[in-house]
């Protein structure tokens, strides 16, 4: 068993926000409240410390009242950069990572996450859910990682690894499905563009 004060999470807020005309993501309003505060405020609730990872508006993010860290990688090297430098401060066995622009991930996220790779001693848990085609998908931003992989992360962004699952392909990776009667089925849809998120209110 993985008890949740052993768990860090860490909202990822370090995007560009290309698809949304270049705006911080994080700090756009979803039912009142920045969505990186949203996320916050959901996995806060399920683990027993939080952070942020954010490369722009640094005191807006530091007024959620949590540790905030930038990239170490330069260039918006996309959500590895953010694993990185979250394992690198993290000071729990685990880490759990959920996207900024996901609003409405579970409420019981690491709980399962960590029930997967207790029962199956995996280094990583990974969620799986359906998607609009009716395929179920690895959700590779939701993830439970051992911190002890911190130096292969390390070695796999040195090489300029970039691509999640590539990286999680390398160690013992569970995916955990969130697909039960009573899931949201629109817990792990993302906003890419301001349309969306004024679509993700709506639903």
């Amino acid at each position: 068993m993985i008890h949740p004060q052993d768990i860090t999470g860490v909202v990822l807020a370090g995007g560009r926000g290309s698809r949304m005309g270049g705006v911080d993501k994080g700090l756009q309003n979803f039912n009142g409240l920045p969505l990186a505060l949203n996320a916050l405020l959901r996995l806060q609730m399920q683990v027993g410390h939080c952070m942020v990872n954010a490369n722009r508006n640094l005191a807006a993010y530091e007024s959620f009242g949590v540790p905030v860290w930038p990239d170490g990688l330069a260039d918006y090297a996309g959500p590895l950069a953010g694993f990185l430098t979250a394992l690198e401060r993290c000071e729990t066995a685990w880490l759990v990572t959920v996207p900024c622009d996901s609003p409405r991930f579970p409420m019981d996220l690491v709980a399962r996450l960590a029930d997967g790779a207790a029962r199956h001693g995996a280094d990583v848990a990974m969620a799986s859910a359906k998607e609009d085609d009716g395929q179920i998908r690895a959700q590779p931003v939701f993830c439970l990682l051992k911190v002890a992989l911190l130096e292969s992360l390390v070695a796999f962004t040195h090489s300029d690894g970039r691509k999640i699952d590539a990286w999680t392909s390398q160690h013992h990776t569970v995916l955990v499905p969130f697909d039960a009667p009573g899931d949201d089925p629109h817990a792990f849809a993302n906003a890419n563009t301001l349309a969306e998120l004024q679509r993700l209110e709506q639903t």
